[in-house]
């Protein structure tokens, strides 16, 4: 890999600079993929076709310096490839025209034939790989059986998510034979996604942070523990290193440790340096910048990414990222001085660093 930053610093190992993706790198504040978006039709038409997951997957990567492609997928694949009618409506969001409801429901939903059902995810990572030649790592990815389940029962997203939570109260048993099968697809999904050349996995638990600390490690934490020790750790002899993301999980971290993941993302809520902290060198951390500050002047996000760069300081496995997606409005200019003004800054902190990539 002639930019391994990404890989090393998962892996807590020298790096010469710090590295930096964003979360939604490819997305609609890039005037190029707005444009591919509306002559393809439909969000989905992009994701299920893969040479324009490749062609949109690359489009930041062009533009920016960035440590780490990400391949342009959804984490509502699984769910879409169980056959509960995946669309999105403009203004709302994913929406399922057959959510899980019964236990009826729950027992009737068969696990999906990854390669079948999944191969254009797996199709898209073959090519953007040789599209890459070896430059960048590229990220696979899932959602977490939580979020999965979130998505799958409330039939789209949700202000309150009652109607799974009255089922994690009212049925739990139910909402677990839901939650075991989810990672079996999952797991043989991401381990497609590594054998078709994804060099880093990352679990999106972008709902676990709506739970108790109590329900969060036995509906959230437990599967993705399942994943993460079921996943491929390597190809070929090279690490495949993993990260996990709770949004609004800062209270859980050591928790979150049992994970045995490589990596823990971090969303904005929580100060680094702590977070740093309290998992000493168990694990790197990737984080975690308030996505809304992309939307402020050059000065001001330039000061707040030095902030987070000094609170993490001259410690080994840090990836700088947003602490959560970047949003549309964003100007890409400010996506530039951000990815410029991280290299540049944070090349004290790794001075003593023998790595070069």
């Amino acid at each position: 890999m002639k930019n391994n930053r990404f890989i090393n610093a998962l892996l807590r190992q020298p790096v010469d600079k710090t590295p930096i993706w964003l979360m939604r790198q490819a997305g609609r504040y890039l005037p190029e993929y707005r444009k591919l978006r509306e002559q393809a039709g439909a969000f989905l038409t992009m994701c299920k076709n893969p040479e324009l997951a490749c062609e949109v997957t690359q489009q930041p990567l062009r533009r920016f310096e960035l440590d780490a492609a990400i391949i342009f997928s959804d984490i509502l694949t699984i769910p879409d490839a169980m056959g509960l009618g995946l669309h999105f409506v403009t203004g709302e969001g994913p929406q399922f025209s057959k959510p899980i409801r019964t236990a009826k429901d729950v027992n009737n939903l068969m696990l999906p034939d990854v390669e079948e059902k999944l191969s254009y995810v797996t199709d898209a990572i073959k090519l953007v790989k040789h599209e890459l030649a070896d430059s960048v790592p590229l990220i696979g990815f899932a959602g977490s059986p939580w979020t999965l389940a979130c998505y799958m029962i409330e039939g789209g997203p949700s202000k309150n998510y009652q109607i799974i939570k009255k089922m994690l109260y009212d049925a739990p048993e139910l909402l677990h034979i839901l939650l075991e099968k989810i990672p079996q697809a999952t797991i043989t999904y991401l381990n497609a996604q590594i054998d078709a050349g994804a060099d880093t996995i990352m679990v999106f638990d972008t709902w676990g942070g709506i739970l108790s600390t109590a329900a969060y490690q036995e509906f959230s934490l437990a599967y993705m523990t399942k994943i993460i020790a079921a996943i491929k750790h390597e190809r070929a002899g090279v690490p495949i290193p993993n990260i996990i993301f709770t949004k609004n999980g800062g209270n859980w971290l050591e928790t979150m440790l049992e994970a045995n993941s490589n990596a823990i993302g971090l969303d904005w809520t929580i100060d680094i340096g702590t977070a740093r902290e309290r998992v000493g060198d168990k694990v790197a951390l990737q984080g975690n910048l308030d996505p809304n500050i992309m939307l402020s002047n050059p000065k001001k996000i330039r000061q707040q990414a030095e902030l987070i760069l000094q609170d993490f300081g001259a410690h080994p496995g840090h990836v700088f990222n947003l602490g959560h997606g970047i949003t549309p409005e964003v100007p890409p200019e400010n996506v530039e001085i951000l990815v410029n003004h991280v290299h540049e800054y944070s090349a004290q902190f790794h001075a003593a660093s023998p790595s070069k990539a």
